[in-house]
Parts: C-alpha cells; structure tokens; sequence
C-alpha cells in the first residue's frame, strides 16, 4: 500500500477520529461500571467517557452527507449540555481526584 492510496481527505479523517473517539469514550463509560472501585474516579471516567461519546457523535453529525434528521438536530441541542455538564463535574472533581497518589 502506498501513499497515495490512502484516503487524506479532511472529512474521512474526521469521520475516523470521531469514531476512535466514540471507542475510547465508550471503553472509559464501561471501565466506570466494571473495573474501577473508587468512587471519584468511577464519575470522572464516566465524565470523560460522555464528553469524548458526545463529541464524536457531534463531529460525525458535522461530516455527514444527508441531510440532518430529527434525531441530528436532537444530538446538536442536547450533546453540548450533557458536554457542559460533564466538563463542569470534572472540574469540581479535579481537586478531589488529584490528592490519591498514584
């Protein structure tokens, strides 16, 4: 395979972070609900998990073909305020999470 067989376009990069994203974020919600044990740490991943699961949702609905569906313009409204929230929980967690040593 070689270089110019690679599809570099701006929305095919995008369409591919946004679902890394979405894996990872999804790894971290599940990792909250089985494997960890403190509770701090268990809403932070859970935070982490649903900006990262959001976003890429929101990038995906950026890069998309059709036309936006109900359901799209649903994800556009809602997405930032589950976003906001989970950002603001990890700021008020961050002072909590950052006095157990590692």
């Amino acid at each position: 395979m070689s270089f110019a067989d690679l599809n570099l376009a701006p929305d095919s990069i995008a369409w591919t972070g946004s679902w890394i994203a979405t894996g990872i974020g999804l790894g971290m919600w599940v990792w909250s609900w089985v494997g960890e044990k403190n509770p701090i740490q268990k809403l932070r991943l859970r935070d982490c998990g649903v900006v990262l699961l959001f976003s890429g949702i929101l990038a995906r609905i950026v890069v998309q073909d059709r036309p936006m569906m109900a359901v799209d313009w649903a994800m556009v409204f809602l997405g930032p305020l589950f976003i906001a929230a989970a950002l603001w929980r990890l700021a008020r967690t961050a002072s909590a999470a950052g006095t157990e040593p590692l």
